[in-house]
C-alpha cells in the first residue's frame, strides 16, 4: 500500500520512529502541507494520514484509490465525514492518548501563578536575593492549593486525571457535566453550572466545543467568578470570549488565567490575550510530551492494523472508526 502522512512534524519532530506504520506499505511522510500540495502528495494514497490538514469533499472526489484516512487526533472536523462515507472511505481517530499530559499541563498553569516561580527566578538572577537583608523574599503573596476548590467543566479522561491531582493536593473538587452525576469519589461533588463559577478558587475548563459552550466562559460569567479565582483552559480555545477575559483580567474581575489554545491557531498577533496581563500561554502543546505522542502513534498504528487485518471490529466498525 502506498500510505501518505500529510503533516508529521508536530507528531513526530524526529524523535519517534514511524515503523510501526511503515512496514504495511510504502510510506511518504511531510512535515507539512500546503492546501495546494495535498492532491499531489496524496494522488494514490490508499492510506492516508492527517492531524491539522484539511480533507475536504473535492479532495476526495480526487483521491479514487484512497481507503483509509487516519486522524493522528482526536478531532475529526479536519475531514468531511459525510463524503468519506459516501467514498467508502474508513475514517479513524485516536482518543484518549494523552489526559495525563494534559492534566500536567493544567497544574502547570495552576502552580505557575499560584507559586510565582517566573517572576522570583527573573528576580534572583537580576541580583534581588543577593541584595537581600533576608534569607528569602517574595514579590507577590504565595498561595498553597490544599484547601482550595478546584471547579472541572466538564469530567472526561481528562477531567478525571485533573480531579485525582486536585485530591492529591488535598483540594476540592466539584464538576459539572452536561447531565447529574451520582456517583463519584469522596472529596468530588456535581454541581450545577453557576453555582460552580461562582464558587471555585480554580475553573478549569475540559468540555467540547459545541454551539452551546461556544464563548461560555464571556463577560457575564467572568463577572461571577471570585475575584481571587484563576481560570485554566486546556480544551478549546473558542470556550473564551478572548476580548472579555482580556478585560477581566484588566479590571481585577478574576486574577489570573492560564491558557494552552486560542481561539485561532497558530494565532493572529492582535489576539487581546497576548497582551493581556496575568496570563500564561503556552502554544497548545499539553498533549505534546513525547509519551503523549508516542502513545499517540501506537494506537495510529493499531487503527491501521486493524482496518489491514480487518479484526477487532465492534458492531461493523473497526477500532476507533468515527464514520
Amino acid at each position: 500500500m502506498k500510505i501518505v502522512v500529510l503533516d508529521a512534524y508536530t507528531l513526530n519532530p524526529g524523535d519517534l520512529s514511524w515503523q510501526a506504520i511503515e512496514k504495511f506499505g510504502d510510506l511518504s511522510c511531510y512535515d507539512r502541507s500546503d492546501p495546494e500540495q495535498v492532491l499531489f502528495r496524496a494522488k494514490d494514497a490508499e492510506v492516508l494520514f492527517t492531524n491539522k490538514t484539511i480533507i475536504d469533499k473535492n479532495t476526495l472526489t480526487l483521491l479514487p484509490k484512497l481507503k483509509y484516512i487516519g486522524v493522528l487526533a482526536t478531532g475529526t472536523n479536519v475531514v468531511d465525514l459525510d463524503a468519506a462515507t459516501n467514498q467508502g472511505i474508513v475514517v479513524t481517530n485516536v482518543p484518549a492518548y494523552g489526559p495525563d499530559a494534559v492534566a500536567q499541563m493544567v497544574f502547570a498553569h495552576i502552580l505557575h501563578h499560584s507559586q510565582r516561580i517566573a517572576i522570583h527566578h527573573e528576580a534572583v538572577v537580576n541580583g534581588v536575593w543577593s541584595d537581600c537583608e533576608d534569607f528569602c523574599f517574595t514579590l507577590s503573596p504565595l498561595q498553597s492549593l490544599k484547601g482550595k476548590t478546584i471547579g472541572l467543566m466538564g469530567y472526561g479522561a481528562i477531567g478525571q486525571r485533573v480531579a485525582n491531582i486536585a485530591l492529591a493536593f488535598g483540594m476540592k473538587v466539584m464538576v459539572n457535566t452536561r447531565s447529574q452525576l451520582t456517583e463519584l469519589p469522596v472529596g468530588i461533588e456535581w454541581s450545577e453550572l453557576e453555582a460552580l463559577i461562582s464558587t471555585v478558587d480554580i475553573l478549569s475548563l475540559h468540555c467540547p466545543l459545541t454551539e452551546a459552550s461556544h464563548k461560555i466562559i464571556n463577560s457575564r460569567t467572568l463577572k461571577q467568578m471570585r475575584t481571587s479565582a484563576i481560570l485554566i483552559n486546556t480544551a478549546r480555545g473558542g470556550l473564551i470570549d478572548e476580548a472579555a477575559l482580556k478585560q477581566a483580567l484588566a479590571d481585577g474581575e478574576i486574577a489570573a488565567a492560564g491558557v494552552d489554545v486560542l481561539s485561532t491557531e497558530p494565532p493572529e498577533k492582535t489576539n487581546p490575550l497576548l497582551s493581556a496581563k496575568n496570563i500564561s500561554i503556552s502554544p497548545h502543546n499539553s498533549w505534546a510530551t513525547i509519551e503523549a505522542r508516542q502513545n499517540l502513534l501506537d494506537i495510529a498504528s493499531r487503527n491501521l492494523e486493524c482496518f489491514v487485518s480487518e479484526t477487532n471490529k465492534l458492531d461493523g466498525k473497526f477500532q476507533n472508526q468515527v464514520n
